[in-house]
């Protein structure tokens, strides 16, 4: 993959609004003198490789989140999480460095890093950005970025009391139902938790056995990693980490109950 391949191929609705503001001098940077785009075409087929297409056109008219789209969000997400407790943790980097390499390859972490190196230089409002991205990308990957935040927040071990409240403000903005960001949270209060199945399950711990499996079931399916099959590698991996989970938390209400 080229320079510039990764973060330029098939953008849409990220070059314009909130979004756009904040990666609009990044995105001069990739191309020359000519206003050709320093890159090839892209991957997902979404990109002409001389593109006319700036930022006016793109606020205009309505955009389908692309993959490049929903990687650029979560870019500018990751430095919003970091920057929430006032500094940047070794830790945090360490996570995202690998997380980058493993997910859009060598140049494209190269490209992400770079960015959001710019972005945590920056003043970035999570409300806007937030209600951006909800107006633009599924619900479905939606939630899985919100995971991605909660496994970016842990990497120090623990998800602070601002890490946490950033990552609240931004899904509430996301239109993330609370239901659901309590679901995903509990996965990283295990240890705090007694009860921390029963809330992945989205249930109370008086529920029934038979309550109990029917809330199993529609997790299962909320959660089924085809229901983000197009959003990128990264966030396939992870709902399949996620519908472990729940697998997780009804094999635990299970034993402690003497369920079949």
């Amino acid at each position: 993959m080229s320079a510039g391949k990764w973060i330029l191929g098939g953008l849409g609705f990220v070059l314009g609004g909130p979004i756009g503001a904040l990666i609009g001098v990044f995105i001069g940077s990739l191309f020359d003198s000519s206003g050709r785009v320093l890159t090839g075409g892209d991957e997902t087929g979404g990109s002409d490789s001389e593109t006319g297409q700036g930022s006016e056109t793109y606020n205009r008219t309505y955009q389908r989140a692309s993959v490049g789209d929903i990687r650029v969000s979560m870019v500018v997400l990751f430095a919003c999480v970091m920057k929430a407790d006032g500094h940047i943790m070794k830790s945090e980097v360490n996570y995202i460095k690998p997380f980058l390499l493993k997910n859009y390859g060598e140049y494209g972490a190269k490209e992400a890093l770079h960015l959001l190196k710019e972005l945590l230089q920056k003043d970035i409002d999570p409300i806007a950005v937030s209600q951006q991205i909800a107006r633009h990308i599924n619900y479905s990957t939606r939630l899985e970025i919100v995971h991605i935040l909660f496994d970016l927040a842990k990497a120090d071990g623990e998800v602070s009391e601002a890490e946490e409240n950033m990552i609240s403000l931004i899904a509430t903005n996301m239109r993330v139902q609370d239901a659901d960001y309590k679901s995903l949270f509990a996965l990283y209060r295990k240890q705090s938790d007694p009860n921390w199945a029963y809330t992945a399950l989205e249930i109370e711990p008086s529920a029934s056995d038979e309550e109990v499996k029917k809330a199993y079931r529609r997790m299962a399916m909320k959660y089924h990693p085809d229901k983000v099959a197009n959003a990128g590698e990264e966030v396939r991996q992870q709902a399949t980490e996620k519908f472990r989970s729940i697998n997780e938390a009804y094999e635990t209400i299970k034993l402690g109950r003497g369920m079949n």
